[in-house]
């Protein structure tokens, strides 16, 4: 396998990790995580989501949380948005960033956006052309890339008629999601070695889930096709209210742990990484289902 100097982490905790707890988390301690987060060494944190709140009721407080927080040169601060109102609202709130998303499979989407994929692709080009005008970066978020859970497998043909839409609006990254965790290293290189004719590879970035433990194989599958760019959720955080089963996203700290021991540089610090994990593992209430931060609670003496 060919492995990179240097691989570049998304956090998207905030938005991605936090939209499926029952538990509203206090809009004071989401802006403390988020600037705990921006001192650890990451340059981009997905921080919330501009959708409407009776959707998404954990992100309610989306605009308060982007006022507040702490903006550290040198970090791309993002959110999620469906529509044109969701963008006026992040313009407003001055995100770096601005994240649109749909699905490859058309059931997941209409559960997700309420909308086929042909009538979604106006919405998002409308978003998308805006926030260019406006001078931010854009990133397409692709959901059920591997998978769907109404639909099973989802043909790499349908893939790549949804990737081909995005890119043709002007999109600077795209995010090709494992939304359910189902993909296994094979099927990752099989559908990047299509995608990579049409898009660089300095342009993707993977979205992993750890449903069934194959996160970090896949990650590595994808290395070794040259991917360089990663979504994580501090802890193993997350899971799609739209998808029956899909549990938490790649632990930023499981892939950090992975790549410093390779010798990839990240710029990450280890420690405040797990400090930031401790913090909102503590106001959750629950325990964290990242390995490393279990090894971490869990050191003993042989």
């Amino acid at each position: 396998m060919k492995w990179p100097e240097k691989v570049v982490v998304r956090e998207v905790g905030p938005r991605d990790g936090l939209q499926n707890e029952k538990k509203f988390i206090a809009t004071a301690d989401k802006i403390d995580w988020i600037n705990l987060l921006s001192e650890t060494g990451l340059t981009h944190i997905e921080i919330t989501s501009f959708v409407n709140p009776k959707w998404i009721p954990p992100l309610s407080d989306a605009f308060e949380v982007a006022q507040g927080i702490k903006r550290v040169p040198g970090v791309i601060y993002s959110a999620l948005v469906p529509n044109r109102k969701g963008l006026e609202r992040a313009l407003e709130a001055d995100l770096d960033e601005i994240a649109v998303f749909m699905s490859a499979s058309e059931t997941h989407n209409r559960k997700n956006i309420n909308k086929d994929i042909a009538s979604t692709f106006p919405v998002l080009r409308e978003v998308v052309e805006e926030a260019l005008r406006a001078g931010k970066r854009v990133l397409g978020y692709v959901s059920t890339v591997f998978g769907c859970p109404y639909e099973g497998t989802v043909p790499v043909e349908q893939v790549m008629r949804v990737v081909d839409e995005l890119l043709s609006m002007g999109i600077h990254e795209l995010s090709l999601g494992d939304t359910i965790g189902v993909a296994n290293p094979r099927q990752v290189q099989e559908v990047l070695s299509v995608i990579l004719h049409r898009f660089p590879a300095e342009h993707l970035t993977m979205h992993f889930h750890d449903t069934r433990g194959t996160a970090l194989a896949n990650v590595l599958a994808s290395l070794d096709m040259g991917i360089t760019r990663f979504d994580g959720a501090l802890g193993g955080l997350g899971g799609c209210p739209y998808a029956p089963g899909a549990s938490g996203n790649l632990a930023t700290d499981d892939l950090l742990y992975m790549l410093d021991g390779m010798g990839i540089q990240t710029g990450i610090d280890a420690a405040k990484l797990l400090e930031a994990a401790a913090f909102i593992q503590e106001k959750l209430g629950k325990p964290l289902p990242s390995h490393n931060l279990q090894a971490r609670g869990n050191l003993c003496s042989a």
